[in-house]
């Protein structure tokens, strides 16, 4: 083990076991399971801020104790699942959208939930389960942190079909899409066209296919 000179001794532990910043329950008793009892260590470092609770059960290392940065879409799949990170916060990773966005939010195939946290806001928005898993991939953040988040297909998908609903016509879509949403034609140009379909396929919605009509005329 490598050594962490004057700090807890269940926290050199975790630091030295611990592949990434974000920590589970089961991870961080086992950790801890040569203590007499465990929960109370947990406890303990939690208190003296060694580590910090995002959610029951789930933890990360406190300011003066993390060795790098927390990955928000990491813990976002382990909040909450069977999940993926999507919709506005996919569309800011992938710099669709201009606006900054601080909401963490995802797809699930369970009930659609919110979870305030000491990071902020994590949302869950519902998806039926035949289109849960189209256009979704996992993307490796450092060598100790990766997390599914959704294609940028997928991702500006979910955002249409989601937060705008059903749209009567072309000019209604393409407002949305480069007056309130101020996506770049550019970016609509470079969109995997086979994958637009495939989302449609698995579910039919006029957002989609008007997205593929003007990818596909552009």
């Amino acid at each position: 083990m490598k050594r962490f000179l004057g700090i807890d001794p269940g926290l050199a532990i975790l630091l030295d076991k611990a592949p990434g910043e974000e920590l589970d329950y089961g991870f961080v008793m086992e950790c801890l399971k040569a203590y007499r009892n465990p929960r109370v260590k947990l406890n303990h470092l939690l208190k003296i801020g060694a580590l910090i609770r995002i959610k029951k059960g789930i933890y990360i290392f406190g300011k003066n104790f993390a060795r790098r940065p927390f990955s928000s879409e990491v813990l976002a799949n382990m909040i909450y699942g069977p999940s993926y990170v999507s919709l506005e916060w996919a569309c800011q990773y992938y710099r669709l959208i201009p606006e900054r966005v601080t909401t963490v939010t995802s797809i699930t195939t369970q009930r659609s939930k919110r979870f305030q946290t000491p990071l902020g806001l994590f949302t869950y928005d519902h998806l039926s389960i035949q289109v849960f898993s189209i256009g979704v991939t996992l993307i490796k953040f450092s060598d100790q942190q990766q997390a599914l988040i959704a294609t940028k297909e997928k991702a500006l998908t979910d955002l249409l079909v989601l937060r705008r609903g059903a749209f009567s016509s072309k000019k209604h879509f393409k407002e949305t899409l480069f007056e309130d949403l101020r996506i770049e034609e550019e970016d609509i140009s470079k969109l995997d066209l086979d994958l637009l379909k495939a989302i449609y396929l698995a579910k039919p919605h006029s957002a989609i296919n008007y997205l593929i009509q003007y990818r596909n005329n552009e």
